[in-house]
């Protein structure tokens, strides 16, 4: 059992040195031996759960999925409404994002033509089933105009969330995340929420901006 914990932890500490490296240097400029001076560990040790450095990408992206559906499912069994449960999903992608390398890379990496293994979906396809899904249910809440196409919406969506972030990464501190979600949102609820509902969500957006806010 010890040295099955110890084992994870070595993973661990060797994605964690590699996504870092990623996000800071790239993924091509970033080579195996980069990673170990970086974890402070033995080639042995690395060449023992990674055989190439694409193994440790497809965990890294392994990784993002499990978390996007973790947030996903979270949000969606606590009693929100199916717009603030998309919106509280993107803010918490971006806390995330913000806080961990791990997961602010696996955007640079999906965007940077890294393609997951099968079973593991692209993530912007496992994001536009949920902003779909989501969607569909704001309709039937009467959060959303009735009147929308999903599927244009949908992708837009996820262009708008993910083309932030690509942007801001060469421009701006990775902190300002937060504002840029919450201005992406500030411009959708314009265009999708009825206006009897608006006030709510626009209030939503600015609560869940301070909340992330650097201190």
């Amino acid at each position: 059992m010890a040295r099955q914990l110890r084992a994870e932890q070595t993973r661990s500490t060797i994605i964690t040195a590699a996504a870092d490296l990623f996000d800071r240097r790239g993924y091509e400029s970033t080579s195996l031996s980069d990673i170990v001076e970086h974890a402070q560990v033995t080639k042995g040790a690395l060449y023992f759960h990674f055989a190439a450095k694409e193994d440790l990408a497809h965990a890294i992206l392994e990784l993002q999925s499990h978390t996007a559906r973790r947030l996903a499912d979270e949000t969606d069994h606590r009693g929100h409404t199916s717009l603030e449960a998309l919106m509280r999903l993107t803010f918490g992608i971006t806390r995330m994002s913000v806080e961990d390398p791990v997961l602010r890379v696996g955007l640079r990496l999906a965007t940077g033509g890294i393609r997951p293994r099968p079973p593991l979906s692209h993530p912007f396809t496992e994001w536009l089933d949920i902003v779909t899904a989501r969607l569909v249910a704001a309709v039937k809440e009467a959060d959303v105009h009735p009147d929308i196409d999903i599927d244009v919406v949908a992708h837009s969506l996820v262009c708008f969330f993910v083309g932030t972030r690509v942007v801001g990464r060469s421009r701006e501190p990775v902190d300002r995340q937060p504002r840029r979600t919450a201005e992406m949102w500030n411009i959708l609820i314009r265009s999708l929420v009825p206006v009897t509902r608006r006030a709510r969500y626009l209030s939503l957006a600015a609560r869940l901006e301070r909340e992330l806010a650097p201190v």
